[in-house]
């Protein structure tokens, strides 16, 4: 009956903010960007990385991301890496900060960083 995540829904506070930093640093491609007259939403964008799809919603005031990190809701997108180590020099050389550094368990290296909204992104090595 169910077949998968068809895509997830980001809202951004600047479009092309947003865009840059998903297309230009971490590789996604733009599927789709269009203006829209449903406000509040004012831009709709699909990007698109490994076959798995983001909704970008360009929103008029939209609320800042929280700083709880253990509320309801998700919590963050992770993005599989093949090399750490790679990935997180690749990222420090484009300005990007690592928001918590590798940490090694049995199945994976994971880290975090963060979008250009504060949203955070796992990245993820397994094993």
């Amino acid at each position: 009956m169910f077949k998968g995540i068809e895509h997830v829904e980001l809202v951004s506070s600047n479009m092309d903010r947003t865009l840059k930093f998903y297309t230009e640093i971490l590789g996604f491609t733009i599927q789709f960007r269009r203006k829209t007259d449903r406000q509040p939403m004012e831009e709709i964008a699909f990007i698109e990385l490994g076959g798995t799809l983001i909704e970008v919603l360009g929103v008029n005031a939209p609320a800042p991301v929280s700083t709880q990190q253990w509320q309801n809701g998700w919590r963050r997108i992770a993005i599989e890496v093949e090399d750490m180590d790679k990935a997180i020099a690749y990222l420090n050389e484009k300005g990007v900060k690592v928001s918590q550094e590798p940490v090694v368990t049995e199945t994976s290296v994971m880290s975090e960083i963060k979008d250009t909204d504060g949203i955070a992104i796992q990245l993820i090595q397994r094993k």
